[in-house]
């Protein structure tokens, strides 16, 4: 008898596709006996199949309803991960709150989530006050309540100073900036594989040096906020201390049994005035 393979129907966005789903990806699922199957969207998914997992990284009404219909005729298909879960992801607020809850045993490592408020008033004195109310400083980052994957909600600014408000458009959400040595810690979790790695993030702002740069920045514009060139970067990111294995282990561990995923990822910074938060 020839050993059972495993049929693993996937969706992606068109322009993910190409990234994703490579040939040495499919060869490698084929040896260890997987089959990863395109799912057609010009056919109704309950037609399709059988499938022993879907993974699935789509939104809207219309996918939601066909993802339902078939998990209720194909109730031992895993389905990664759930469309309720995910939601909880598409809000900016929402998404972190989940962190205050966790309870890390190490005496050494603490975590927590920069603060952040919403702000509804379409106006710069409705921000500032915001921000007034809330104890923030500049700078502040500035992104958009919802994170779906969309152009918009990729946009982020960097707000320096007070007159940056005036170029925003609430409704948005204003997060703390923390200096962290411009080096970010990405997280991937899948299942029960942990992988953490170094990443160059965004450049410290020494607060002498506010006066000289502009009110406003985009993301795309942040490499402008420093004279420091590539490999001083390749530098950091080489010199940065890893967190603990164990600490990255039981921070991912928990958020997977909190947010009930099993794909996702996370970033964690250090932060410079507390070197173990």
């Amino acid at each position: 008898m020839s050993e059972r393979r495993f049929r693993f129907g996937y969706v992606l966005a068109s322009k993910k596709v190409s990234s994703f789903i490579q040939d040495s990806l499919i060869n490698h699922a084929q040896e260890k006996g997987i089959d990863l199957i395109p799912i057609d969207l010009n056919k109704p998914l309950i037609e399709q199949g059988p499938f022993d997992c879907i993974f699935h990284k789509l939104y809207g009404p219309e996918w939601r309803k066909q993802l339902e219909e078939f998990a209720l005729q194909n109730s031992t298909t895993i389905i990664v991960d759930p469309i309720d879960a995910i939601e909880k992801l598409h809000n900016r607020i929402s998404m972190l709150e989940v962190v205050n809850e966790l309870k890390i045993t190490g005496d050494n490592e603490t975590i927590g989530i920069p603060i952040q408020i919403f702000v509804e008033g379409n106006s710069e004195e409705s921000l500032f006050n915001a921000i007034t109310r809330q104890g923030l400083h500049f700078p502040v980052i500035a992104k958009n309540l919802i994170a779906n994957g969309t152009a918009d909600s990729h946009q982020m600014y960097l707000v320096l100073k007070p007159e940056g408000l005036g170029e925003l458009k609430p409704p948005i959400v204003l997060q703390e900036f923390v200096n962290h040595g411009g080096v970010i810690f990405k997280v991937y979790v899948a299942g029960e594989h942990v992988k953490c790695v170094k990443r160059r993030s965004l450049p410290d702002i020494k607060e002498e040096k506010l006066e000289t740069l502009e009110s406003l920045i985009s993301f795309s514009q942040i490499s402008n906020l420093t004279d420091q060139i590539d490999h001083s970067f390749d530098e950091l990111i080489e010199k940065a201390e890893m967190p603990p294995l164990s600490f990255v282990n039981e921070v991912a561990n928990q958020l997977k049994v909190a947010l009930k995923l099993h794909l996702f990822n996370f970033d964690m910074i250090r932060d410079n005035k507390v070197g173990n938060r």
